[in-house]
């Protein structure tokens, strides 16, 4: 490994059917006032909010509730919470949701006590919290994007059609702890379900396809990748496999709390094209990361042509025997787009509504990254946009 790095990871994960119980243990370190944080009320009716709102109530919390979380959080949903936790005085932010509620909860602890406008602040100038941030503890029901132990906030400005992640350099803004239950997973749609496998396959990716080195963080990558792949392919056929999903939820935890990262680059590049997306059509986050990936990685390959030949070889056992190293790279592509098909993904940005006269519009929302393989120009962003239509 070449780089130098530093790692620190302090979110307790409580992992396993039950797991919410371990509220107990925590609920005690922090004050009398929780704000609970959730979306659009699904949690009501799959009896999640009563478990968790039996045991706030038995620990004596007052409980003041932000609802309606969508799934990409908009910067007026994060006005609006900053409001409410801040007239409850807040002394712990409680997520119980998927990546997007456990993302807006993180903007929301960063802003209650800034003074300063948050999408300025952290959005536009991304700069760190120089204010009291408030702590936070989630109860994970959708797996995919690694929010429950890791620093990262994505809020959509609809008014400037900005789309933004901050990963934030303290850790102070992890969750303290996170509960994970594979059973609260179960009753996803499948749509939901394989949005967010893919987009478990994608974090991975954007960390994997950098560097050159001989890096033990490629080696972590491509198990995480292989158990996807089976665990995923099960789901798909039995969305009811506990051991299936239970292995999805892990495999979304490790592949975005910046482990695998670590003496990397890392691209993002794929994030940057599925975000923009994203912000022109409020599709789900995962399925844009699939309808881009294809073009871009095609685009990039012959830039990072071994490192595309090793992801043939070893997550998808293309046999090399007589190929160029070009064909086994878009071979190993090719079965990928291959598994992408078989779990149903969109294969291109059509499908999420996008038109060829919103591209240029959706090329200008679209952030340029300089780690991975190649940087790209606009004409390149375009060029992608319209192969992934």
């Amino acid at each position: 490994m070449l780089g130098n790095f530093s790692y620190c990871n302090p979110t307790k994960l409580y992992f396993g059917e039950g797991a919410v119980k371990y509220l107990n243990d925590e609920l005690p370190k922090y004050g009398k006032n929780v704000v609970l944080i959730y979306g659009s009320g699904s949690i009501k009716k799959n009896g999640i909010y009563d478990e968790v709102m039996t045991i706030l109530n038995a620990n004596g919390k007052n409980v003041a509730e932000i609802s309606g979380v969508m799934p990409n959080p908009t910067l007026a949903k994060l006005y609006e919470g900053v409001e409410i936790a801040r007239k409850a005085k807040a002394d712990l932010l409680l997520a119980v949701g998927g990546g997007s509620v456990c993302d807006y909860a993180k903007a929301v602890s960063v802003s209650v006590n800034c003074d300063e406008d948050p999408w300025e602040k952290y959005y536009v100038r991304f700069e760190e919290p120089t204010c009291e941030t408030l702590p936070l503890g989630c109860v994970l029901t959708m797996v995919g994007t690694g929010s429950e132990m890791n620093a990262g906030a994505v809020i959509t400005n609809t008014q400037t059609k900005m789309k933004v992640g901050h990963v934030f350099a303290d850790e102070k803004i992890m969750p303290r702890f996170s509960v994970l239950d594979p059973k609260y997973t179960l009753t996803l749609p499948h749509y939901q379900m394989v949005a967010g496998i893919y987009d478990i396959f994608n974090h991975i990716c954007e960390q994997y396809f950098s560097g050159e080195d001989d890096n033990t963080s490629d080696y972590i990558s491509e198990g995480l990748m292989r158990s996807l792949l089976h665990s995923s392919r099960i789901a798909n056929r039995d969305m009811n496999d506990y051991e299936a999903r239970s292995n999805i939820m892990w495999t979304a935890t490790w592949a975005l709390n910046t482990l695998v990262s670590r003496g990397k680059t890392t691209d993002w590049e794929v994030h940057m094209l599925g975000q923009a997306v994203g912000a022109h059509t409020n599709a789900t986050h995962g399925m844009t990361l699939a309808a881009v990936s294809l073009a871009y990685y095609r685009h990039i390959m012959p830039y990072g042509l071994k490192k595309f030949v090793r992801f043939a070889q070893n997550v998808w056992d293309v046999n090399t025997s007589g190929k160029t190293e070009r064909e086994i790279a878009e071979e190993g592509l090719k079965a990928m787009e291959g598994w992408m098909k078989e779990l149903g993904l969109p294969m291109n940005i059509s499908e999420l509504g996008v038109t060829s006269d919103m591209i240029e519009k959706i090329a200008d929302s679209t952030l340029v990254m300089t780690g991975g393989y190649k940087t790209l120009d606009r004409d390149e962003i375009i060029e992608i946009l319209k192969e992934s239509l």
